[in-house]
């Protein structure tokens, strides 16, 4: 049996034992369960948001509170079915989280959660205090759910709906991260620069995920009114969000699974804390939050991962090691640029000029790269190169001057837009997700080639254009000799490969520029022979290089021409021959290597 049947028969036990547990448990167990399973949808939100995308949030329970009082005040006022109120309540909880993410998802360090927890109790204050909504007393006699003649009042009959909707949601949420965006959203964690490189926006894309996880808080409140028939201010104040996000640390924060395991261990504990602490003490109250904080201090010190990562720690040390996956069938290649012919001009840079205050970094600075040339930017510490490099990539601005790329001024452009014109780069520390496969991080290059967002992607509805990007990564690879490694983590390999990895990367973008920021960096001899070998067949392709280098007889063997900067400006251009007898050259940087 394969891994995939394996895996398939697991689940299947799962939901069968799933449907089982209300024919044969108490009503107080039922119960809890569909306590669980609302908070693993909670939980399930965090993971996707704080565990895999690093932005925390201590409001999700002021979400959950926008949903379960909107349904609630549509069915028990305005008489409308609680199913409109479903739509109503997850239109209401996302416009809420697309205001709230605009205004404070640029903020960075510990002022995002500090913004959220201040958005948790200003929500709190408010559905205790408006009138229509009940004030503190809350609202009452909210309608059952029903599906045609069936009601959903009794637990065991709404414990199918939610732990479907939970199902539902795992399922969505699994299609996502293997998507397109998925891809985007595993790698905010690597920077915006990174994103930003692939041609993808970070803060469109934190903000996307901060409305997903909204919305899977909205669908949980929707589902606690119409469970618990009453809704009031309490179960939805900060120290709530505070719950669910212990739910998913404890889960294990980079694990879907973990909002689950998560939700069900806190709500356990919780109950059974309530049953066994009144037997010891009779300020059982009291004593409630202490002992709930001590055994999940101690759990975290032992499993910082969360029980998930605590047991897949254990099991892949038993397990056997992971099985190939079934090739793809062949499917329409990615469009392709067209490439410019061989000696035309792609890249101009004209009287660039960079000042930091009073710091000159790069001064007056100008060159052009034309197609099918490797071409290198050399210089000493401190002259400027990287400064230019960043320049070129519109990492940074220009204070003046012009940079011209395929005809095209793009000084002042976002890096993700000139990213998308062609110029794919690479960075001097290596910027790969090392949790993430080579095949995933290669697919992340050609972000900027597809188009598939969050609701086609969770729903699979962009399986020819995923297995399009998965047959381009695929072929890179291949490409740099790494494609029988496809799906190992980034993170296994050494430092060379990894870099090597970086440009399979860069080149999913389909560029016709390739900038290479200290590719040699950190290498032994054997990898830096195996690194120009490749650069060289990627220039009888077709693919035009700039490489930006501090070692000289790299660079020497391999360029077509030098551009050599000395505190800022332009020393010398010229073919690496007569770059290396200049004197000035000499002087400022090669020594004793020429």
């Amino acid at each position: 049996m394969n891994l995939a049947s394996k895996r398939l028969l697991w689940i299947g036990l799962v939901v069968v034992a799933m449907a089982v547990v209300p024919l044969l448990a108490g009503n107080f167990t039922v119960s809890l369960l569909n306590d669980i399973g609302i908070g693993a949808l909670v939980a399930l939100g965090l993971v996707l948001l704080t565990g895999i995308g690093g932005a925390t949030s201590f409001g999700q329970a002021a979400f959950v509170g926008i949903a379960a009082y909107a349904t609630a005040w549509l069915s028990t006022t305005q008489g409308m079915s609680p199913w409109l109120g479903l739509a109503f309540s997850l239109l209401l909880t996302g416009l809420s989280a697309l205001a709230i993410g605009l205004l404070t998802l640029r903020l960075g360090g510990h002022f995002l959660p500090l913004s959220t927890i201040a958005w948790g109790l200003s929500i709190a204050m408010l559905f205790g205090n408006v009138d229509a909504l009940g004030r503190h007393t809350g609202l009452s006699n909210i309608p059952a759910l029903t599906i045609g003649p069936w009601s959903l009042a009794d637990p065991r009959a709404i414990y199918y709906l939610i732990w479907a909707l939970v199902g539902l949601a795992v399922l969505f949420s699994r299609n996502l991260l293997q998507s397109r965006p998925g891809r985007a959203i595993r790698s905010l964690r690597g920077g915006a620069i990174l994103l930003a490189s692939v041609g993808a926006d970070a803060y469109r894309v934190r903000l996307t995920l901060f409305v997903t996880a909204a919305l899977f808080a909205g669908l949980a409140g929707w589902l606690y009114a119409h469970m618990n028939r009453f809704v009031s201010p309490s179960p939805f104040d900060v120290r709530a969000s505070i719950e669910y996000l212990l739910m998913a640390v404890a889960g294990g924060l980079g694990h879907l699974a973990g909002a689950l395991v998560g939700s069900a261990l806190v709500l356990i504990l919780k109950n059974g804390l309530q049953d066994v602490l009144p037997l010891l003490t009779q300020r059982a109250g009291q004593l409630e939050a202490v002992a709930f904080a001590t055994l999940f201090i101690l759990l975290l010190h032992f499993a910082r991962g969360g029980l998930m990562g605590f047991v897949r720690r254990w099991t892949h040390r038993f397990s056997a090691a992971r099985a190939p996956r079934v090739p793809m069938p062949p499917v329409s290649p990615l469009p392709h640029r067209t490439l410019p012919d061989r000696g035309s001009q792609i890249l101009s840079v004209t009287g660039a000029v960079k000042r930091f205050g009073g710091l000159v970094a790069v001064n007056d600075v100008s060159f052009e790269v034309k197609a099918g040339e490797i071409m290198g930017l050399i210089g000493p510490n401190g002259a400027g190169k990287s400064t230019m490099f960043n320049l070129l990539t519109c990492t940074l601005s220009m204070t003046a001057g012009q940079v011209r790329f395929l005809g095209q001024d793009i000084a002042g452009l976002p890096q993700r837009k000139v990213a998308r014109l062609g110029l794919a780069r690479t960075f001097q520390h290596v910027k790969l997700r090392p949790h993430m496969s080579l095949l995933d991080n290669v697919a992340l290059g050609a972000h900027s080639r597809t188009s598939s967002g969050v609701l086609k992607a969770g729903l699979r509805l962009d399986r020819t254009e995923e297995r399009q990007i998965l047959q381009e990564a695929q072929r890179q690879l291949d490409r740099i000799g790494l494609g029988d490694r496809a799906h190992e983590l980034a993170g296994s390999l050494p430092l060379g490969t990894q870099r090597i990895l970086e440009i399979a990367r860069a080149l999913a973008a389909d560029p016709v520029l390739l900038v290479l920021d200290e590719p040699a960096a950190g290498l032994r001899r054997k990898e830096k022979m195996a690194l120009g070998d490749l650069l060289r067949k990627l220039r009888e392709e077709g693919v035009t290089i700039l490489i930006v280098e501090h070692d000289m007889d790299f660079v020497m063997k391999l360029v077509d021409r030098l551009v050599v900067m000395n505190f800022g400006s332009k020393l010398v251009e010229g073919v690496p021959s007569a770059v290396r007898a200049d004197e000035r050259v000499q002087a400022a940087y090669l020594g004793s290597v020429v």
